[in-house]
């Protein structure tokens, strides 16, 4: 049996994001006890319990600078045995197990549904339901939110999870195959769960300041993916890019702000997170229709993503 760094050639790894693309479009997720995110999440609390105790920064400084190193190279290590004994099995088995498996990484429709929701509960004048939808979307919270608000907190959403749903996790795909998606996917799990102040002071510091690490290039091109989205929509680029150069340094993460002001400028919408930033001031306040807009955005952005992923394989094979 040889063991291969990229185990599948290039045509098919484009076959399998394809075939993973129709997956997370037609199919729902996998049941929680076999999905590969609910086990990363899993290890993670497992990890967390078993925490040094606390005698001062270093315990738990360097307990979770171990965790972010492990819990990726334990899924990139399993997603590359998978890959290898898959394309052993053959071209079908490897199509169809790597999209499979593929499809766990991102998500596409999972993000466009969860905020339509929102949308279609403000539509209906239900705030109450869109505060609640919007806790699948937002970590703040969403309790006291007025209407732009919530309506700006899931633009907002859609807007930063064009790279963590799927630019980054596609991105990773094409320069190191499954693997690279799975650790870039436990990667982000490790900081949606620990990589925050308060409790996680110190235990997540690594995973946060890894996962915007990763993040500096797939962000910055999701923002521009999102400025060429724009413009398909008549909305003039060079506005969307002046927002997000005013807006890239106003928000706690390296990375939020680009995606965000890049949506606000698309948008013609102010999107506000009280107490934090405001980005696009000047700008109107969002309505619930400037979040169906958003995904329609979310939507060519990922085509495009898609496209330039397909390029980017034919790439590393014709260099391999």
């Amino acid at each position: 049996m040889e063991w291969r760094v990229f185990p599948g050639e290039w045509y098919l790894d484009a076959g399998v994001l394809l075939l993973a693309l129709g997956i997370d479009f037609i199919l729902r997720e996998l049941p929680n006890p076999i999905h590969p995110v609910v086990w990363m999440g899993k290890l993670v609390s497992l990890l967390e319990r078993v925490v040094p105790p606390e005698t001062g920064r270093l315990p738990p400084l360097v307990w979770g600078g171990l965790m972010a190193i492990a819990v990726p190279a334990i899924f990139g290590g399993l997603a590359w045995l998978a890959a290898n004994a898959l394309r052993e099995l053959g071209s079908i088995p490897y199509l169809l197990g790597g999209a499979l498996l593929l499809s766990t990484s991102f998500a596409v429709s999972g993000l466009a549904k969860a905020a339509r929701s929102v949308q279609n509960a403000m539509r209906e004048g239900s705030l109450g339901e869109a505060r609640r939808g919007l806790r699948s979307l937002v970590s703040r919270e969403t309790a006291t939110l007025d209407r732009s608000l919530a309506a700006a907190a899931a633009i907002e959403s859609v807007a930063e999870n064009t790279t963590d749903s799927y630019v980054g996790p596609w991105l990773a795909f094409a320069l190191l195959g499954l693997p690279g998606a799975f650790a870039y996917r436990a990667m982000n799990t490790l900081d949606s769960m620990i990589g925050y102040r308060g409790r996680y002071e110190y235990l997540g510091k690594a995973s946060a300041k890894l996962d915007d690490a990763i993040n500096l290039l797939p962000a910055r091109v999701s923002a521009a993916l999102i400025l060429g989205a724009g413009s398909v929509f008549r909305s003039p680029a060079n506005k969307g890019w002046r927002v997000a150069l005013s807006g890239r340094g106003l928000t706690a993460s390296p990375n939020a702000g680009w995606t965000i002001g890049a949506m606000s400028g698309v948008l013609g919408v102010a999107l506000e997170k009280q107490g934090h930033y405001r980005i696009g001031d000047g700008l109107r306040e969002p309505e619930p229709e400037d979040i169906g807009r958003s995904i329609h955005v979310a939507y060519l952005v990922a085509a495009i993503a898609v496209a330039l992923t397909v390029g980017a394989l034919a790439l590393r094979g014709l260099s391999g």
